[in-house]
């Protein structure tokens, strides 16, 4: 079954060859200096690249990166937003984030930071990956359940 279109907005934004180059030549560089064993450096290469690209990467991020993911996925990652936020996304639109992450969509990361960044709830990811057994384990039920999240105060 097709999903429905996303506005542009929602889609993973175009990262230049360009700027993948920059960011992975500088992801296998600070990885080199990580794995040479010594902190000279690190601390000051990892807090550039972190104010180069919005983000919040420690050392060990460099270090065991690709146990988890390409040196291109890490760099598209990085030249990507955070916590990519659209106005007004609807709920219609979230259940298709939803169905991408599902689906392991190739940009599944990026869909699941969107997500992560327009619900209320906080482990949103848990309501896909491991879901109560009580519940239908849909993408209607995920965003349901996201959507009516209430933090509980004490």
């Amino acid at each position: 079954m097709r999903g429905m279109d996303l506005r542009p907005e929602l889609l993973p934004p175009s990262v230049s060859p360009a700027r993948l180059d920059e960011l992975s030549r500088d992801i296998e560089r600070i990885r080199d200096l990580v794995e040479g064993g010594g902190p000279a450096g690190v601390d000051d290469a990892v807090a550039a690249f972190n104010q180069r690209t919005g983000h919040a990467y420690t050392a060990v991020d460099f270090a065991g990166y690709d146990g988890s993911r390409s040196l291109d996925e890490f760099a598209r990652e990085a030249a990507r937003p955070v916590w990519p936020t659209a106005p007004g996304v609807t709920p219609d639109e979230l259940v298709e984030i939803v169905r991408r992450v599902m689906a392991a969509d190739p940009e599944t990361d990026y869909y699941l930071r969107l997500l992560e960044a327009n619900v209320p709830h906080p482990r949103v990811s848990e309501l896909i990956f491991h879901p109560p057994a009580e519940r239908e384990n849909t993408a209607e039920a995920v965003v349901d359940a996201a959507l009516g999240y209430r933090a509980v105060t004490l």
